[in-house]
């Protein structure tokens, strides 16, 4: 993931969509050609990104960045991926296995479509309700690099994807006042990591701005700006942000100090977390 909470953004390690026991469902399957094709070069020009902005994001991605169909912005891009002599496969289909394999993305392992084909690319594309919301393009017969393998590959937010695959890579998608899904770039939470004895405590995340719930007290005043509270009054001064998860609602003070998460059984202090501080 390239972005996640501030205290434990690389902590927290997540289950891939997929993994399940049984027979795994094709990763490429035949479908109908979306609304509207990407009709653009499958060999763009890349740069090395100096950030992770959306911008930096595009030049790195090539043609799987212009590929996309986001709602938001890009959230996730790169290549060429450094496979090298004896990796490739003898298909494209074997070059995108060889980008799961060597990549581990958090993107879906099955359900991808040919988008657009041509001598020596291959655009494949994951899409939702007929939009692009992931691509990777394969090559062939790179430089010192024989066969089929990725080139590219860009994602959009998580929150685009179905709840499903969200979950499975451990993103709590928020719901806006409309019922609208809420960019993980903006709000989302999580359970604390395991390694970390954690797992009681959770994690939430709102422009930039971290907090936490730790109803066994296993974080600490060392990652903790003050205690966590399971049962406050509401501040006369907070308002209702709109947000909601399940049974969780947000509510907020100006000085966004404490997240006041109304739940069924009452309000609850969410206390910001100190900059910088995680387990080791």
């Amino acid at each position: 993931m390239r972005r996640g909470l501030v205290a434990v953004a690389v902590l927290t390690t997540v289950a891939v969509a997929g993994c399940e026991e049984g027979p795994r469902p094709d990763l490429v399957v035949k479908g109908t050609s979306p609304a509207s094709p990407y009709g653009g070069p499958l060999h763009v020009h890349t740069e090395e990104p100096d950030d992770s902005g959306p911008r930096a994001l595009r030049l790195a991605s090539g043609a799987a960045g212009r590929a996309l169909e986001c709602d938001g912005e890009i959230f996730d891009g790169a290549g060429p991926d450094g496979w090298s002599f004896g990796d490739g496969g003898d298909t494209p289909e074997a070059g995108l296995r060889l980008f799961f394999d060597m990549v581990q993305p958090d993107l879906p392992d099955h359900g991808w479509r040919v988008e657009r084909r041509s001598a020596d690319r291959v655009l494949y594309s994951y899409d939702v309700g007929g939009r692009t919301k992931a691509a990777v393009v394969v090559a062939k017969d790179q430089k010192d690099r024989p066969g089929w393998g990725p080139e590219t590959h860009a994602a959009c937010d998580p929150a685009e994807f179905p709840a499903a695959f969200a979950a499975a890579w451990g993103w709590e998608v928020w719901t806006d006042r409309h019922g609208r899904r809420v960019p993980v770039t903006r709000l989302s939470s999580s359970t604390g990591p395991g390694h970390c004895d954690w797992q009681s405590a959770h994690f939430l995340d709102l422009d930039g701005a971290s907090y936490a719930r730790d109803p066994e007290g296993v974080l600490g005043d060392q990652l903790l700006t003050a205690p966590y509270r399971a049962h406050v009054r509401m501040p006369a001064g907070a308002h209702d942000t709109g947000y909601r998860y399940r049974h969780w609602r947000l509510w907020l003070t100006d000085d966004k100090a404490t997240a006041y998460v109304r739940t069924p059984d009452g309000v609850e202090a969410w206390p910001r977390i100190k900059r910088g501080v995680g387990c080791a």
